[in-house]
C-alpha cells in the first residue's frame, strides 16, 4: 500500500502561480507512476498530468498543456505540480493519485488540496 499527502494549495490571484507536492510513503518501490488529477465543484474528476516515476516521461490535459508542469524527486519519494500563469478556471481540489504498472487504474489517492484561483 501507498499513502500520498498533498500540500501548497492555497489561493492565488489569476496569473499568478503555485506549487503542489505529493509526498509517497509505505510500499514506494511498487510506484509505476503518478499523477495529478482535479475536481471542481459541481464536475467531474479530471486528470491533470502524470509522471512515469522511472525515465520521467510526462503527459498533460490540453487544458494545462504549456503552463503546469510535473516533475519526481524519486530520493524523496515526491512529486511536483508547479502551475504558472494560473485562470479561474483551474480553481479545483487536487488529487494526488499513484499506481504500480501502466496496466493498472490509479489505485492510491490522497486527500486532496484546495485550489482556489480569483479574477
Amino acid at each position: 500500500q501507498v499513502q500520498l499527502v498533498e500540500s501548497g494549495g492555497g489561493l492565488v490571484q489569476a496569473g499568478g502561480s503555485l506549487r503542489l507536492s505529493c509526498a509517497a510513503s509505505g510500499r514506494t518501490f511498487t510506484i509505476y507512476g503518478m499523477a495529478w488529477f482535479r475536481q471542481a465543484p459541481g464536475k467531474e474528476r479530471e486528470f491533470v498530468a502524470a509522471i512515469r516515476w522511472t525515465g520521467g516521461t510526462t503527459s498533460y490535459s490540453n487544458s494545462v498543456k504549456g503552463r503546469f508542469t510535473i516533475s519526481s524527486d524519486n530520493a524523496k519519494n515526491t512529486a511536483y505540480l508547479q502551475m504558472n500563469s494560473l485562470k479561474p478556471e483551474d480553481t479545483a481540489v487536487y488529487y494526488c493519485a499513484s499506481r504500480s504498472s501502466v496496466l493498472l487504474q490509479y489505485n492510491s489517492w490522497g486527500q486532496g488540496t484546495q485550489v482556489t484561483v480569483s479574477s
